[in-house]
């Protein structure tokens, strides 16, 4: 596979982060203006993700590996759970705090990373959590439209998305070295 340039690869990060931002204004939009249910949306994303995959796969972009169940379950557990309270918070919550709820991934990757993985993180690393984690926390405390039930969503969602996020980067290390 030829060597990507770099304007292709910020070309695609564009393009994922514009498609990223449209997704969640159009799926809010949809819970707003239509009251499609949540889990009908959810299953819309399952499939279309499919189908992506499906393509990519089609055209020769990665080959598909067999494996058993059981060493993908967890993989597949926190994908399903990060796409359903993602989807739950953004249902709950305006689409700032949606967003913000999101930053919050980061810090508790590292959590994750520290507490079961041993990891190690740098002072400076640890600092850049702090203004993350209390500008999430005023924007929750101030919000006018505050929604507990949104809140537990968020929260869930993070904490899912977080854990899939650590597992996948973990389980692609072992699918391409195993």
């Amino acid at each position: 596979m030829p060597a990507s340039t770099p304007w292709r690869i910020a070309a695609g990060l564009l393009i994922n982060l514009l498609a990223s931002i449209c997704i969640v204004f159009i799926n809010k939009w949809i819970y707003v203006h239509h009251g499609f249910p949540n889990m009908s949306l959810t299953l819309v994303h399952f499939v279309v993700t499919w189908l992506g995959l499906y393509l990519c796969q089609r055209c020769g972009v990665f080959c598909p590996k067999s494996l058993p169940a059981s060493k993908v379950l967890l993989l597949a557990l926190s994908f399903c759970g990060f796409v359903v309270f993602t989807n739950l918070s953004l249902q709950n919550n305006t689409i700032g705090t949606y967003q913000l709820a999101k930053v919050m991934t980061t810090p508790v990757i590292i959590l994750i990373q520290t507490m079961w993985y041993g990891k190690t993180f740098s002072l400076q690393i640890k600092l850049t959590l702090v203004p993350i984690t209390v500008g999430v926390f005023l924007n929750s405390y101030y919000d006018v439209r505050f929604n507990v039930l949104g809140m537990v969503f968020a929260t869930l969602g993070v904490l899912v998305t977080s854990l899939y996020q650590v597992v996948c980067s973990s389980s692609i290390f072992f699918f391409l070295f195993a």
